[in-house]
């Protein structure tokens, strides 16, 4: 997943807002969202190319157990290990146990080399709880109001009716992740249900100018094309969009469209349902 932007308890009828892209390589084994018999009440993809024997998955959503998790890696040069454990097995260890966010997020960040270079959201729809092994900040709490991911190991956020991007340290968000926090806001202050509008957040494939490019390791011409929302390519681009609402009466309703080689559309899966909000 390489753009994360949430809204959290910024409208009074929505307690969580998402809307995520996940770029990932064509070729990578994946199923689309769907219910996981094995974990009851899971609403998550699942990435079977991790190269070990457990699934696991970058955005699930367990309702039974009011409990939300999303993952992207953080891009470095020659950082990634072959014998690093799974990020989407962390997603599963937090959807499927019964950790609070903050104590899950502080035991994770006790164990940094663990894991290539992440960041994670995570939360039980009471807090919301952010976390990067590869940033100096400790594991944070997201105050209500808007908040973006990507690849950098930092969070931009936004209070409710400011259009500053914060990040907590020296490094600012990147371009992606500053109009995606933005454009988000637009669509929760104006048609907070309307998952179109969202997905439309998520298709803009506007790229970033070249002075504005984070370097991550990547040719120019490759961070040109990844600093978009959406990257349409033919071997590594955005294979899926997802958007879940939950609403402040407990109905949530999520949705995932899929893409294939270049941006082609390739379908759509939409759940509806209930769960039992903490106060």
């Amino acid at each position: 997943m390489c753009l994360v932007l949430v809204g959290w308890r910024a409208h009074p009828e929505y307690r969580l807002i998402v809307a995520a892209n996940r770029d990932e390589l064509y070729t990578r084994p994946t199923e689309s969202l769907r219910e996981w018999p094995e974990v009851p009440g899971l609403l998550a993809g699942r990435d079977l190319g991790a190269g070990n024997a457990i699934p696991g998955t970058w955005l699930g959503f367990a309702h039974p157990a009011h409990r939300f998790a999303t993952v992207t890696n953080v891009r470095g040069p020659g950082e990634d290990r072959a014998d690093a454990r799974s990020r989407g097995a962390l997603m599963m260890d937090y959807l499927r146990g019964e950790a609070e966010p903050e104590k899950f997020v502080r035991k994770t960040a006790a164990e940094p080399d663990d894991y290539n270079g992440f960041n994670i959201v995570v939360s039980d729809l009471e807090t919301l709880w952010w976390h990067s092994n590869r940033s100096a900040l400790a594991p944070r709490e997201l105050a209500p109001g808007f908040h973006g991911v990507s690849n950098g190991a930092v969070v931009g956020s936004a209070e409710p009716g400011s259009r500053e991007i914060r990040t907590g340290t020296e490094h600012p968000a990147w371009p992606k992740v500053r109009g995606g926090v933005l454009d988000l806001r637009a669509v929760v202050e104006s048609a907070p249900g309307d998952i179109e509008r969202y997905f439309a957040v998520l298709a803009d494939r506007t790229r970033a100018a070249d002075a504005e490019l984070p370097s991550t390791g990547l040719a120019t011409r490759h961070e040109r094309t990844a600093s978009a929302r959406f990257i349409p390519s033919y071997i590594h681009g955005t294979r899926c969009s997802t958007v879940l609402l939950v609403r402040a009466d407990g109905s949530f309703e999520m949705a995932e469209r899929t893409f294939g080689r270049l941006g082609r559309r390739k379908g759509t899966e939409r759940f509806r349902g209930h769960v039992e909000l903490p106060a």
